[in-house]
């Protein structure tokens, strides 16, 4: 691709009824705190992001990556005659988070635009896009020398806090030819299912690693992630043995997730599985080994054996008390957090109190 951008970066992100898709802000980051939110609910979202500079909101309702590409493109495209007075000027590198919207959206901007789209960054770099190729055997280096579209794995990014409040202003773009675009008509909208659902756009996560013992203890982990409603992962190590499929697989060689719960029973924490967890809201480990890392990483550790702490869980979360159970996990996940440090429980025996 040949596509060095010596005008400004512009974070693209989809909202939805207020809601920031994952990676969000780090694509807000990446592209040096300039962002444009549009969709529904886009004012209610700006709060969401910690490294926002300069926010331009666009209240334009349902998604509708057709119409909005063409509203785009009147603004940035330098032969048209756009109304927003310059807001959108000098965007080369437009940068959208890789997650369902963000690749629905970007490539039909792209085409739009006549840009070429690089997919699944995870580095955008004045002159440069590093992105993620072969499942992540192989870093793709392509300079960019003109304006370009890209989307940015969630995950894979810091994200450094912008002090101060940002500059926020609202938009209304409008498509030169607005008759030219054609949205598919929405007709139902499906949850999403944890069992299926790409662990990288899971919200809660229960992980297996070595320390769970083997299959059998798995298959009994994967009804207790079905009982609170969590997707099921695990380390490289236990898919290298299949006891999980290896798109269940969390890490560098794995899927890079960023989940506001994450559970994780039998797993030490090694860097490889650690640097693909991102940044979880609340982390909960079970290990027998107090000093693991990942129990150090946790807001509440467990000093416990994992496989029977999973069996236990699984009875009572099947039994009349289930739910009362998954209220009681919440509750501890709330103290856990409130709490300076991380909390272990057990004891030196390695029982579950």
């Amino acid at each position: 691709m040949s596509t060095t951008s010596t005008g400004s970066l512009l974070g693209v992100i989809v909202v939805r009824r207020g809601v920031l898709p994952a990676g969000a802000d780090e694509v807000t980051a990446e592209a040096g705190g300039r962002v444009l939110l549009v969709g529904d609910g886009v004012a209610g979202a700006v709060a969401g992001l910690t490294a926002a500079a300069d926010v331009l909101l666009w209240e334009a309702g349902e998604f509708a990556p057709a119409a909005w590409s063409a509203a785009l493109a009147t603004e940035l495209d330098g032969e048209l005659d756009g109304e927003l007075d310059g807001e959108l000027d000098g965007a080369d590198v437009i940068i959208m988070p890789a997650s369902p919207d963000g690749r629905d959206f970007a490539p039909r901007l792209a085409a739009v635009l006549r840009r070429p789209l690089v997919a699944n960054a995870i580095a955008v770099r004045t002159g440069e896009i590093v992105a993620d190729r072969y499942d992540g055997r192989l870093a793709e280096h392509s300079p960019v020398r003109g304006p370009v579209v890209a989307t940015l794995i969630p995950g894979v990014r810091g994200v450094a806090p912008c002090p101060g409040v940002p500059r926020i202003r609202t938009i209304s773009p409008r498509p030169a030819h607005p008759d030219a675009a054609s949205d598919a008509e929405v007709l139902e909208v499906l949850a999403a299912d944890p069992a299926t659902i790409a662990l990288t756009e899971a919200s809660r996560i229960v992980g297996g690693g070595h320390g769970m013992g083997g299959p059998d203890a798995f298959a009994l982990l994967a009804d207790v992630a079905a009982a609170i409603g969590a997707s099921l992962g695990g380390t490289r190590m236990v898919a290298d043995l299949d006891w999980i499929p290896f798109e269940r697989q969390i890490g560098t060689t794995g899927a890079i997730v960023t989940p506001r719960l994450y559970l994780a029973f039998g797993v030490s924490g090694a860097v490889q599985h650690t640097s693909g967890l991102g940044s979880p809201d609340h982390v909960i480990a079970v290990n027998t080994d107090g000093s693991a890392p990942m129990m150090a990483m946790a807001d509440l550790a467990i000093i416990a054996d994992a496989p029977a702490v999973v069996t236990e869980l699984r009875r009572r979360l099947s039994g009349p008390a289930g739910i009362a159970v998954a209220v009681a996990v919440a509750v501890a996940v709330a103290v856990a957090h409130s709490t300076t440090g991380n909390v272990a429980m057990g004891d030196e025996e390695g029982t579950t109190p």
